[in-house]
């Protein structure tokens, strides 16, 4: 055979775990044992009416099949500034907005915008996994800093500040948090900022789980002097039942925009644009409407507590988002283990908090993305295997 191998950045990363994964719950399923997954973080619900018609009628024109401009339709600019200012109480020029292809694509682009190769990145752990592991394929030196129970899994500041900070450039912050539901504050986002001016880091903040079992939906940038030094990403994937659809954004001052679009205009050639019309739709959805599905996620969540309960996980009541986040009992083994125990013998897959860092060993993510019934049927299956 040739002697050919990958470059060294892909070396360095492993697929993403729920790639794997997957692929082997699906094996299990042809195989006929009908596994309930309670583990992706994916709504099953259908986007809005107005967004679902708005897509078929426009897709019916002959106009709207070309290539669409790089930096999104003005209409799609226009309606995610809207949107921040009825939300979030922030102002947004059309040139502090960019329309992704999804807010993980946004990752790679910020990353590729700042990061020189051996450039220092702040990654939380417990965090996404897709901070380290585009920052690794990028060649970038990768700083973890710690997220804790005890701290209300914020940063600590103090801890921070001892770090070696010479040639850190972004730093990656998500709050709501995923995975453990923590909640935004204005005291922790002023410190951030102060944090990012002070060191001349970048902070990025991945907003997309506000709307979720969340009464007071915070965008970082509606602090003061938040656009100088911070850049937000938010998605509708969660918010608005449209993961499949990838439409997300980012927000920050104009310079930074431009040069992030200066990356992305070389990867993709925008998006579909009754797509983008749709999103216009979407973006207008009633707070009824918002409502209603988080009275659906809150009836979801009484059954994902009640799996914790039976799992004799510890959690707290006052998480947010499309997860429930609990810590195994102490004499239990790591979360991996448990997750493939209740995989192969209960047929329930769950998420093991070990994939978000080592901060996560001892816990398990339970998502609300599955209907009652799947989640009832979870519970018994549990229950039965236990006893």
């Amino acid at each position: 055979m040739m002697n050919i191998e990958p470059a060294a950045h892909i070396k360095s990363i492993t697929e993403y775990y729920f790639s794997v994964k997957l692929a082997e719950v699906a094996r299990m399923n042809a195989e006929g044992k009908n596994v309930i997954s309670l583990a992706v973080g994916a709504p099953d619900s259908m986007p809005s009416p107005e967004t679902i018609d708005t897509l078929c009628e426009t897709a019916r024109r002959a106009d709207v099949h070309a290539y669409q401009p790089y930096t999104g339709i003005p209409e799609l600019r226009k309606a995610y500034g809207d949107w921040y200012r009825r939300i979030y109480n922030v102002a947004l020029a059309q040139e502090e907005v960019l329309p992704l292809i999804g807010s993980k694509e946004g990752i790679l682009h910020i990353s590729m915008t700042f990061l020189n190769i051996g450039d220092g990145v702040l990654v939380p752990n417990p965090g996404y996994p897709t901070y380290k592991s585009v920052s690794n394929m990028l060649r970038a030196n990768v700083i973890e800093y710690d997220l804790l129970e005890n701290e209300g899994w914020q940063p600590d500041f103090a801890a921070l500040e001892k770090m070696d900070l010479t040639r850190v450039k972004l730093m990656w912050v998500n709050y709501p948090n995923m995975p453990t539901g923590a909640n935004a504050s204005v005291g922790l986002f002023e410190k951030l900022i102060a944090f990012g001016k002070k060191h001349q880091i970048i902070i990025c903040h991945d907003n997309p789980y506000s709307f979720i079992l969340n009464d007071q939906p915070m965008s970082i940038l509606s602090l003061p002097g938040a656009k100088e030094i911070c850049i937000e990403l938010n998605s509708l994937s969660k918010s608005h039942n449209m993961s499949g659809w990838r439409m997300g954004m980012l927000a920050s001052n104009p310079q930074f925009v431009q040069w992030v679009l200066k990356a992305k205009s070389n990867i993709d050639s925008g998006q579909f644009k009754p797509m983008q019309l749709a999103t216009v739709a979407a973006l207008s959805n009633s707070s009824e409407w918002h409502a209603a599905m988080n009275g659906i996620y809150a009836e979801r969540r009484k059954w994902a507590e009640k799996i914790m309960d039976l799992l004799e996980c510890h959690y707290d009541k006052q998480q947010v988002g499309l997860f429930v986040w609990g810590k195994l009992k102490d004499e239990a083994p790591d979360s991996e283990a448990v997750v493939n125990d209740l995989l192969h013998n209960a047929r329930v897959f769950i998420t093991p908090g070990s994939i978000f860092g080592s901060n996560g060993t001892c816990f398990i993510r339970i998502s609300l993305g599955s209907s009652i019934e799947k989640m009832k049927e979870a519970y018994e299956r549990i229950l039965e295997y236990k006893n």
